[in-house]
């Protein structure tokens, strides 16, 4: 998770959302993202999905079975499906996204038992980190 946060601190460099995310297998990063939506003019250029992309181009397979996401920021929908797609094991979260989670805040895609493929999900791991550079980022936008 320490450099999920980097990542993110990256981004809000850049004038992003400060959200990071790596993927990791077998003790590997395989993968890392922030976000750039702004700075790439694409709505998909979540954390996560910079992630899945760089972890799938490393595994060179779209399905990541083994692999961990560590992220800033709980997933939304699109990203939260994209990892259900990828089969990736397990989301390591660090804070919640009380608007448009979809790791259980908001919607639980995550782990929803109609879908093929449900993720273990953990929430917490450096939450005030997190919690605190996000809150400074949109308190200076303001």
């Amino acid at each position: 998770m320490q450099r999920a946060l980097v990542l993110a601190r990256h981004a809000e460099t850049v004038g992003e959302v400060p959200v990071g995310a790596i993927l990791v297998r077998d003790n590997n990063v395989i993968g890392e993202g922030f976000n750039q939506p702004i700075s790439q003019q694409d709505p998909t250029a979540h954390a996560e999905i910079n992630a899945l992309r760089a972890a799938c181009n490393h595994a060179q397979n779209y399905r990541l079975p083994d692999a961990t996401l560590y992220v800033t920021l709980e997933p939304c929908a699109m990203c939260a499906g994209a990892l259900i797609h990828a089969r990736v094991k397990r989301v390591v979260i660090a804070t919640a996204e009380p608007r448009a989670g979809a790791g259980g805040s908001v919607l639980n895609i995550l782990q929803n038992e109609q879908l093929n493929h449900q993720c273990e999900v953990e929430f917490g791991v450096y939450q005030q980190d997190s919690a605190d550079m996000l809150r400074a980022f949109f308190r200076s936008r303001r």
